[in-house]
Formats: C-alpha cells, sequence, structure tokens
C-alpha cells in the first residue's frame, strides 16, 4: 500500500512521525514523492530508515524476467549498493535453481525448508514444506511426548537470543513433511532500534550419520533409552560402591561427619536406582506390544498392597500424609508379576502422596466386586491439590498443582501415572483416571464362586 498509495505533501508530513522504520524505508524508495518528504526523511536521519531501496533506472530496455518473491528494485541508476547486490545474486541463482524438473524440485522442497518466527518465537512464515505443517509451531518451548514442537536446545537458545544449530523440531502431517528435521537459526534485530524480532533459519532432514544404526528415530527410541540408563549405571555403581566403603570403615578410621555424608549419598544411590528401574521398565512396556501374563504369575495383590503401605512409611512420615485402604471382599489374587505388581502399587500410591497437602488423608479401596469377578480394583480418591484437573492434564509431564515439576518427586506426576498405565495394560489391565479417583485395574485370579464367598464374609 505505501508504494502505490498517493497523498498530499501535508498529509504525507501529517503521517510520518507515526511511521517505523520500515514503512519509512518503503518510502525512501520510491521516487515520486514530493522533495518536502523526502527533506523530512532525511532529517529523521539514516538510522530511522532501515532499508532504504534504490532508485529504478528507467531504460527502453525489456525488463529482466525475475521470480515473483524477489524486491521489485534491484537494478540501481548509479551503482549498486550492497542490499541490490545481494538481491541480484538472489534473483540469478532463483532462476538457475528453477530449471530443473518439477519432480526434482517438488522433492528438494521437502528436504530443506526455510521460516522465520515472531518476537515470541512463533514461526510465521515458511517456503518449502506445507505451511499448516510448520505454521504456529514455537522454538521458544520445548515439545513433549513426541508432539510437533522443538527440543530443549532451541529453548535455550531462544532465551538467550543466542544462534540454533542443529536442533531437533518434529512435525505432523503428510508423509513428506512429517517426521524429525534438524534446523539452524539466527536472531535478527531492528537495525534502527536494536529491537529483537525474531529467528531465521532453514530446516533440513537429519543426516544418515545423525540417527543412530541407520534408523528412523521412532523405531530406535527404546534401544537409545536403553542404552543411557547402562551408561547410568555404571558411575552410579561406582559411587555408590565408594560410599559403603567410607561408610564401613573399610580402609581404616573414618570422621563421622564423612560417614553420614556417605551414608546419605549410599540412600540417593538407591533413590535414583529406583528412578533408572523405572525407566528402563517404561521403555520396555512401550517397546513391547502386548505382554500376556502366564497363567502361573498369580500374586496377592493384598500382601503387595500391605508390604507397600509398610514400605512408605519414612515417605508419609516426612510429608505428614496418612493413607488408609480398606479391603472390599476378598480374596486379592491377580495375574500379573510379582514385582510389576509392587512397582504399579508403589509408584501410584508415591506419586500421589508427593502431591497431596501436609496433614491430608489419602484414602482408597482394595476392591473385588461379584459383577466384575474378571478384575481387581484398587481406588485411590484424587488428593485435593488435583482434584478438579483434567486427565490430560495428569498425563503432562510437565504438570504440577504448583505449575512445576513436585518438590518431593523426582519423576513427575504425569510419567508416574504413564508407567502404571503402560504396566498395568502389559498385564491386561488398565489405569482409570475418573472425576473422583484413580483406579488401577489388574486380572483377577479368583473364580466366581470365590469372589461371591469372599463378598458375603465381608458383609
Amino acid at each position: 500500500m505505501l508504494r502505490s498509495a498517493q497523498l498530499s505533501e501535508a498529509d504525507w508530513l501529517a503521517m510520518l512521525p507515526a511511521t517505523n522504520a520500515m514503512a519509512r524505508s518503503v518510502l525512501a524508495g520510491r521516487t515520486d514523492l514530493p522533495h518536502g518528504v523526502y527533506r523530512a526523511l532525511a532529517s529523521l536521519g539514516s538510522g530511522s530508515v532501515a532499508l532504504p531501496q534504490p532508485a529504478v533506472a528507467v531504460e527502453a530496455a525489456p525488463a529482466p524476467v525475475v521470480p515473483l518473491h524477489a524486491a521489485p528494485d534491484a537494478t540501481v541508476e548509479n551503482g549498486t549498493s550492497q542490499i541490490s547486490e545481494l538481491v541480484r545474486r538472489i534473483d540469478k541463482y532463483q532462476s538457475t535453481r528453477d530449471k530443473p524438473a518439477t519432480a526434482t524440485a517438488a522433492q528438494q522442497s521437502r528436504s530443506v525448508f526455510l521460516f522465520e518466527t515472531g518476537a515470541d518465537g512463533v514461526i510465521y512464515w515458511a517456503d518449502g514444506v506445507t505451511r499448516g505443517a510448520v505454521i504456529g509451531l514455537s522454538i521458544a518451548e520445548a515439545a513433549f511426548g513426541g508432539e510437533p514442537g522443538t527440543d530443549g536446545v532451541a529453548a535455550g537458545a531462544f532465551r538467550q537470543r543466542a544462534e540454533i544449530l542443529n536442533a531437533r523440531m518434529m512435525l505432523e502431517g503428510t508423509p513428506s513433511d512429517a517426521g524429525e528435521w534438524r534446523f539452524s537459526a539466527l536472531p535478527w534485530f531492528d537495525p534502527a532500534t536494536g529491537q529483537f524480532r525474531g529467528y531465521r533459519g532453514s530446516a533440513r532432514r537429519p543426516n544418515r550419520s545423525e540417527t543412530p544404526y541407520g534408523r528412523p528415530v521412532a523405531e530406535d527410541s527404546g534401544d537409545s533409552i536403553r542404552q543411557l540408563i547402562h551408561e547410568l549405571r555404571s558411575p552410579l555403581n561406582a559411587i555408590s560402591g565408594f560410599a559403603q566403603i567410607i561408610a564401613g570403615q573399610m580402609f581404616g578410621p573414618v570422621n563421622q561427619s564423612y560417614r553420614s555424608m556417605a551414608d546419605t549419598i549410599v540412600a540417593d544411590a538407591l533413590s535414583v536406582q529406583t528412578i533408572i528401574d523405572d525407566l528402563e521398565t517404561a521403555a520396555r512396556s512401550n517397546a513391547a506390544v502386548s505382554v500376556d501374563p502366564t497363567p502361573g504369575e498369580v500374586v496377592d495383590i493384598g500382601a503387595v498392597v500391605t508390604q507397600v503401605e509398610s514400605d512408605l512409611a519414612a515417605l508419609l512420615a516426612e510429608q505428614r500424609v496418612d493413607l488408609s485402604i480398606s479391603r472390599v471382599g476378598g480374596p486379592f489374587m491377580g495375574l500379573a508379576n510379582d514385582a510389576n505388581a509392587r512397582r504399579m502399587v508403589g509408584r501410584l500410591l508415591t506419586a500421589l502422596i508427593d502431591v497431596s497437602e501436609t496433614g491430608a488423608i489419602l484414602v482408597g479401596q482394595l476392591v473385588t466386586e461379584a459383577p466384575h469377578d474378571d478384575m481387581l480394583q484398587l481406588r485411590i480418591v484424587r488428593p485435593a491439590t488435583i482434584r478438579f484437573a483434567t486427565a490430560s492434564d495428569l498425563l503432562d509431564p510437565g504438570f504440577s498443582p504448583e505449575g512445576e515439576a513436585p518438590g518431593a518427586a523426582v519423576l513427575s506426576l504425569g510419567f508416574s501415572l504413564r508407567l502404571v498405565d503402560s504396566l498395568a495394560r502389559a498385564a491386561g489391565g488398565r489405569l482409570d483416571i475418573g472425576h473422583n479417583a484413580l483406579t488401577l485395574h489388574l486380572r483377577s485370579a479368583n473364580s466366581k464362586a470365590e469372589v461371591e464367598l469372599g463378598a458375603q464374609q465381608g458383609e
């Protein structure tokens, strides 16, 4: 509009104080404005004009064919500036690049694309990829759970207004757009004011050397997690071993303060080992499509709950939370692996204790119902802190009542609930997130007659 608008000199002069540097740069490139307007632009200073465009030379020769997206003022009357020279080179490159076959160009458009973001990090322009697949994504925040977006490398660089190199970006859409991309970008600033305006960058498909063993990331994610776990266990075992040597004074007397520190390190190492076991279990459960428990794997869920309550006594005392789980019906024999049953019940209760308020009472029921004799149910009433949270919020790894990861829990509530659900589904059960309670369903090993007898005795 500014390139073609026709106003009087007085109107132009009245409008100039309200324009920004980019608008004034457009006006500086025109040749049909009143002389007073150019004097006003010059009086505002050279810094107020971001990118003044040179005047177009009017010649009788036919105009060269240039791409539609190139700047129209590419020919200079008295020499060329750096900007016009850059435009000329881009035009030349684009004209030669457009010569290959259409199929080749379409293939290249899906292996590389360009993009720009605003100051908020949201992509608002893209070229070389389907616009709907990338526009609207933010590089300022890391995406979780395989959702479309970028990784933490990009988010960290964005906060520092630093250069981004080979960060990951996940897209959804058509097969030519979806999947993993690697992108690099540079921040750009307003030349007049120095204000941060966003990022400009390019994205490409990962090189073969950047994908472990040449396999897609989706197929290799479980292996990479297991490899990471293996790398973590070696130094952890070494640290724990040396701490036990110090605590046990195996090489000679040790000061009490050092022995206390060693005991703390051993306890922390055990906690980290539990977390690593949870991560390994999650990786295995995600890799396994369906794991049917063998008929011989029968475990007393009632005894498991009792044992977990005893194991969590120290945590309950530290958090000052009371736990009350009643039994309804019985017996509580389930089809599940004993270790996995302990992990499911323990992780579920630990996660809910961690988000409970001080002085709260965590109430639950272990139920065997005659109408539903194929399933045992462990129901835990929602703590007040998550009473009104939606199921999607509870399963979000970044969710917590305080807005960040819970201070008492090393692993987030969302991770714990997803782990419990994965283990339960592998054993033929599930985790239901209801409005009032979270219910763990496990396959029952009781006969219907035993369930009815247990229900009568319970009544």
